[in-house]
């Protein structure tokens, strides 16, 4: 069994395998090598025999033309018989169109002259006209051996044939040729068969002694040794793999000790997710909580440790823990009431590779702000709708009454019109106005920044706004000195249009509105401040009114045509200037709007006034 046991390791093996490439790739080249040769000389044999029949061809024909009167056998004899000294050429005959054989270079068979043949070649050559060959075996009294048998017509200028030449050719001595070459071919097979099985050995050796090696060591592992090592023999693929050896195995022994540290480690990096994590037994209490799920659900941890998980979620009415294992999908729960929190639970089981469940894992992801955003969303395209409807509506009112006669009544129809006229002005300038924040929200509104003078930039605002509202007076509070800004003034004119406009819709009485700019040169900023005497917005309302369509009072605010995205739009564009808006309030007293930007620091000779 031992020697059963040799034969199927790898080093014998690695042996058989590298003699059998050898012997196939021998016998390949071998059979390539020997088929090829066999190919060249046959053919250069067959066409140096093709070249003395052809030369006798023409001979003859000369002769024929020659002695058309006379005896040409003669002479047709002494020409076969100067062919007869070669050695690889046997016989050659010369047959005449009657089948009569005329001459022949053989000695022992010229008693044949004058006798009609019947060789099947012969008649064939002479009926078709077309030389033929072929091989047989003959006897010539030596063995057997094998002759190569050609038959060429012989034709005149005219194209008629007067006979043919038989050629018989020793063509054994090419096959013997190539016995020899064989011969000396399988001898050398043999002997570097000899050497590479000698090679095979010495070669496999130095890939097995280390495999064998880390065999060894492997067994080693398995008892718990890791201090032995793996001797590397060289830097070849075989050395790598030693050194990759004796590296799994530090690694190993390192992995063993540090088992319980990864284990902490992994228990610190629970409790430090972003996600909330819940982990139960298999009766689904809970057994690991990390710091984000108990901060999610308003709680601490000697409160929820084992308690049911899905009481905990409030989820015990509705699914029980075989249904969770086989539902995968995930669930919106409100599992904060008090601070509206929303999270997106998923489940998932840890089973055995056995198949045995030996707990569940609750994910919470938070997706309180992305609800919120969803409500937004669903709330703008419901503000969008409302807006368009109503003059929509009242455009169709206005319409119908004119397709059924209005427009006749001298002085209801211009007043119909008109009405139209201003809703449909009023819904291009809410279409403008949702463009404008798609524009800002896609990052796609060009800002074409410039640096001005501040003062005399709002003091142009102020005063196209105050020739054109003659019963509102406006204040102005701004420092002596220049301030200079970068800023898009198309956009920024926007905003103050927007905030001073609002500013006189809602003052009362004796309208006045005041602007304070004040610059604080240690953070580079400045702020602007605009303050009307209107109504006042209500304290819980106004950090709203920069959402999007939002009215503090929305009869009113329509009835004045606003679209309510105006301060939407105003923040927008102060944010785009690394600035910043925000309004304060008192009902009844008024509003202020503040705007904060930032100021460039020109030294002097550096801005040339206009």
């Amino acid at each position: 069994m031992k020697w059963l046991k040799q034969l199927q390791s790898l080093h014998t093996k690695l042996v058989i395998v590298y003699v059998l490439l050898i012997i196939i790739g021998m016998q390949i080249i071998g059979s390539y090598f020997t088929n090829k040769l066999e190919e060249e000389l046959t053919s250069t044999f067959k066409s140096n025999i093709q070249q003395y029949a052809k030369q006798i061809e023409i001979n003859i024909e000369k002769t024929y033309d020659k002695k058309k009167q006379g005896n040409t056998q003669k002479a047709v004899q002494n020409l076969l018989s100067e062919y007869a000294n070669r050695q690889e050429i046997e016989e050659i005959r010369f047959v005449n169109n009657d089948q009569i054989i005329m001459a022949t270079s053989k000695q022992a068979t010229r008693s044949l002259i004058g006798q009609k043949t019947n060789d099947n070649s012969v008649q064939k050559s002479l009926s078709i006209g077309e030389a033929n060959s072929h091989t047989v075996l003959k006897d010539y009294g030596n063995g057997k051996k094998r002759v190569w048998i050609y038959n060429l017509p012989v034709k005149t200028s005219n194209n008629k044939t007067i006979g043919d030449i038989y050629i018989e050719a020793d063509i054994n001595s090419v096959y013997n040729q190539l016995s020899d070459i064989n011969r000396i071919f399988i001898v050398g097979t043999g002997i570097s068969l000899l050497i590479t099985v000698i090679l095979g050995f010495f070669i496999a050796r130095t890939i097995t002694k280390p495999i064998t090696d880390m065999r060894n060591q492997t067994s080693e592992m398995s008892k718990g040794n890791y201090t032995q090592r793996v001797k590397i023999y060289g830097n070849d693929e075989i050395g790598e793999l030693a050194l990759a050896f004796n590296n799994l195995s530090k690694r190993v022994q390192e992995a063993q000790a540090n088992t319980e540290s990864e284990k902490r480690r992994l228990d610190s990096v629970i409790t430090h997710m972003s996600d909330g994590i819940i982990a139960t037994d298999r009766r689904g209490r809970v057994r690991i909580v990390n710091e984000m799920a108990l901060t999610m659900m308003g709680t601490i941890k000697e409160e929820i440790v084992g308690k049911h998980m899905l009481k905990l979620l409030k989820l015990e009415d509705d699914f029980s823990l075989d249904e969770i294992q086989e539902n995968n999908d995930s669930f919106l729960l409100d599992i904060n009431e008090t601070e509206g929190i929303i999270a997106r639970v998923n489940f998932s089981t840890i089973v055995q590779e056995t198949g045995f469940v030996t707990g569940y894992i609750a994910v919470l992801h938070d997706v309180t702000e992305q609800q919120q955003v969803e409500r937004e969303r669903r709330e703008f395209v419901a503000n969008v709708s409302h807006e368009l409807r109503t003059p929509l509506t009242s455009m169709n009112s206005y319409i119908e009454a004119l397709e059924e006669g209005a427009w006749k009544d001298e002085s209801l129809a211009p007043k119909f019109l008109s009405v139209t006229r201003e809703e449909t002005v009023r819904m291009i300038r809410l279409v403008n106005d949702l463009l404008q924040l798609s524009k800002m929200d896609n990052e796609s509104e060009q800002i074409t920044k410039e640096i001005v003078d501040f003062n005399r930039f709002i003091n142009k605002i102020i005063d196209r706004h105050e020739m054109s509202a003659k019963d509102t007076t406006f204040v102005r509070e701004m420092p002596e000195q220049a301030i200079f800004t970068e800023i898009d003034p198309d956009k920024m004119t926007q905003v103050f249009d927007n905030v001073i406009t609002n500013a006189m819709k809602y003052s009362r009485g004796d309208k006045r509105v005041e602007f304070h700019v004040k610059q604080n040169a240690l953070y580079n900023r400045m702020t602007i401040r605009v303050k009307d005497n209107g109504i006042g917005i209500p304290i819980n309302k106004v950090e709203k009114i920069f959402d999007r369509f939002y009215r503090v009072d929305k009869a009113r605010t329509r009835k004045m045509g606003g679209t309510g995205l105006g301060l939407a739009i105003s923040k927008e564009i102060v944010e785009a200037h690394n600035g910043r808006i925000w309004a304060n309030s008192v009902e009844g007293q008024g509003t202020s709007i503040f705007i904060t930007l930032p100021i460039e620091i020109i030294e002097d000779g550096d801005w040339d006034a206009e």
